[in-house]
């Protein structure tokens, strides 16, 4: 495999495009290497949900658009960023037992610190965000087929 691969895709802020935020980064994981039916696989997904359901939701309106941006290096690390032209940085909130939502950074922190990661947060040049996550890439070995004696004529 590259060094280095990048994949980038912008999507309209709204709720159907976690979808096919979701879809694109499985797509495109899986053409790197990791199968969609993998536990890592449903994870990033996860993830990527959260991070995107995030851009649309806490934009107020003010990003039209959000991008997600991939990229893995020398097949050690991937990362995978969301960005966004809201200037305002996600914000932990209390975890109330009654609180429908804003649980969203909790588990994105959770999923990746699990996974080995790191979440970080830093503002564009444009007056935007990136909210992204860094995890080790882990691929699943293939399963190696053993031929026993009986197998061979």
């Amino acid at each position: 495999m590259a060094d280095h691969l990048e994949a980038s895709v912008t999507l309209p802020s709204d709720p159907a495009s976690v979808s096919a935020a979701r879809s694109y980064v499985v797509t495109t994981l899986a053409e790197w290497g990791l199968p969609s039916d993998t536990d890592t696989a449903d994870t990033i997904r996860l993830i990527v949900s959260e991070l995107t359901t995030n851009a649309v939701q806490h934009t107020l309106g003010q990003s039209p658009t959000f991008t997600v941006d991939l990229e893995l290096d020398r097949d050690e690390q991937l990362r995978i960023g969301v960005t966004d032209s809201h200037p305002r940085f996600p914000k932990r909130l209390p975890a109330a037992v009654q609180q429908d939502n804003g649980r969203g950074m909790v588990i994105i922190r959770w999923l990746t610190a699990e996974c080995g990661g790191r979440l970080r947060v830093w503002p564009t040049r444009e007056g935007g965000k990136t909210v992204s996550i860094e995890l080790p890439w882990t691929v699943p070995a293939s399963p190696v087929t053993v031929a026993t004696p009986q197998d061979t004529p």
